[in-house]
């Protein structure tokens, strides 16, 4: 009983104990915690003060920056200020100097106007006593001539009519006949001058061309067997191809240079690629012809961008092109184009007119021989009616048209283009007339044959001594093939004249054509 009691003592004793360890620490650490909070507060005061100096201190600079900056701004106003001030005061000053001086003037003109109002007067008064003395001496003489003045003047005035007159038609004279001379002299001078700064090049055309190939062995692959290749490059083309014993060489004849050209770079680009039978002949003469027709186009460009000819209608830029390929008289046709446009440019720049339409009626005054087809026409009248139909100026139709006195002239570009295309053909060597006279002849030969119904193509090939002609084989049978050949031999006979004999082949030719798909 005892030690229980001594038990329950010893457990009260130490819950009390723990009881009083408990409260003495809870009171220790509530102690230490108030000191570390009353620590952080202080830092915090602390810091805060810190902060709070900085910021007033940065709001002071802040403040002090604007301050400055304010005092700038109101200096550099004060100082535009005084500067607009003094400007003002200058500009008072110097309206004040101009008035004075305004002034001044004023009053030396009020003096200068009292002194001419005086010698006014005085002038006045003397011409008064001037007019008085003459009217005393008119009076004086009329009493002595026992003439009034009226009929005196008019006695003068006759005699000096006279003499005027005589003198006037003897000047007259002489300034016509002085006019004729120096007319005459200067046209020679311009002239002269126009020649010497215009100097081309005259290369005589033929109606020949070489081709030249590598080795004779050629020349048997384009015979063809039998001679199938070569006439097929004839009826393709209309040129008469000539293989003899010429080393090296095949000649292409023809009056025609396009055809002559055409064969030409046809025959190069066969024997180039070395496929040579008619159905290639065919198709690279097709491609030829379309080559030959965008290089015209091309040359036509060139030239009116070499001339600096501006706004012309692209189908007489096509026909300026084909040119090229024509010739007047043996003469290139553009080359002489191009010859009289520069001689009619310098002409009319030394006569004072406008250069560059006489180098546009110049360079157009033969685009009549070059047509699509040709009517029967002057050139120079189809050439005419050509650059009307294409925009051209008045002016330049005229001329065009005049060149060759077929209308009349009605500007002064008109008798330049004449005297200049006559000064361009007119040189030695420029021109040959057989020539031409022999191209007509060939052409009238082919538009003989062109007339007649069913006919397709014609081609005068053999200088003249063969025509050839080609019919459609739907229209033309082979009855009516050999009654054509018949009745084009004696129209031939009775209308054209030829020297020897002329030979009409009338070709008729059936093709089949299908494709395999």
């Amino acid at each position: 009983m005892e030690l229980n009691n001594d038990i329950l003592i010893i457990v009260i004793t130490a819950v009390v104990s723990l009881l009083v360890g408990f409260l003495i620490t809870s009171t220790l650490v509530k102690k230490s915690i108030e000191r570390k909070s009353q620590h952080i507060i202080k830092d915090a005061q602390a810091e805060a003060e810190v902060i709070k100096k900085d910021k007033i201190l940065q709001a002071k600079e802040k403040f002090l920056q604007l301050k400055a900056e304010h005092e700038k701004q109101i200096n550099e106003k004060n100082n535009s200020i005084n500067a607009a001030e003094n400007r003002i005061k200058q500009k008072e000053n110097s309206i004040s100097q101009r008035i004075e001086e305004v002034q001044r003037k004023q009053k030396e003109l009020t003096t200068l106007k009292d002194n001419l109002s005086a010698q006014l007067e005085l002038v006045n008064r003397k011409q008064s006593d001037l007019e008085k003395a003459h009217k005393l001496q008119v009076e004086q003489l009329e009493t002595i001539s026992g003439l009034s003045a009226a009929d005196a003047k008019a006695q003068i005035v006759e005699s000096l009519k006279g003499e005027a007159k005589v003198e006037a038609l003897a000047f007259i004279k002489d300034s016509m006949e002085e006019a004729k001379m120096t007319a005459n002299i200067e046209a020679k001078k311009i002239i002269i001058e126009t020649i010497q700064r215009t100097a081309t090049e005259h290369s005589v055309e033929n109606s020949v061309s070489v081709f030249n190939i590598e080795n004779d062995e050629m020349k048997g692959r384009i015979i063809g067997r039998e001679g199938r290749n070569i006439r097929a490059l004839e009826a393709a083309t209309g040129v008469e191809i000539i293989v003899d014993d010429t080393p090296d060489a095949i000649l292409l004849s023809g009056f025609d240079p396009v055809r002559r050209e055409i064969a030409r770079l046809s025959l190069h680009k066969l024997v180039t690629d070395g496929r040579i039978h008619p159905a290639r002949i065919e198709e690279v003469v097709a491609k030829t012809k379309k080559q030959i027709e965008q290089e015209i186009v091309e040359i036509g460009k060139r030239t009116t961008i070499d001339f600096g000819i501006h706004g012309m209608h692209h189908e007489l830029v096509r026909m300026i092109g084909r040119m090229k390929y024509r010739s007047s008289y043996g003469q290139n046709l553009l080359q002489h184009s191009k010859e009289v446009a520069n001689l009619c440019s310098t002409m009319a720049a030394e006569l004072g007119l406008n250069p560059k339409v006489a180098k546009r009626a110049g360079l157009l005054h033969d685009i009549g021989k070059v047509p699509d087809n040709e009517p029967d026409l002057p050139h120079a009248i189809l050439g005419m009616k050509l650059a009307e139909k294409f925009k051209e100026t008045a002016d330049i139709c005229n001329a065009i048209g005049s060149h060759h006195d077929e209308t009349e002239m009605n500007s002064l570009i008109s008798p330049i283009v004449q005297a200049c295309d006559a000064i361009s053909g007119a040189r030695p060597g420029a021109r040959r007339e057989v020539v031409e006279a022999y191209i007509k002849r060939l052409k009238d030969l082919e538009q003989l044959a062109l007339s007649y119904p069913g006919v397709v193509k014609t081609y005068a090939i053999q200088a003249g001594r063969e025509l050839r002609v080609i019919v459609g084989a739907e229209k033309v049978t082979d009855q009516e093939a050999t009654d054509l050949s018949y009745e084009l031999s004696k129209k031939i006979q009775t209308e054209m004249t030829y020297p020897g004999q002329v030979k009409i082949t009338v070709i008729r030719e059936t093709r089949a054509v299908s494709y395999a798909k």
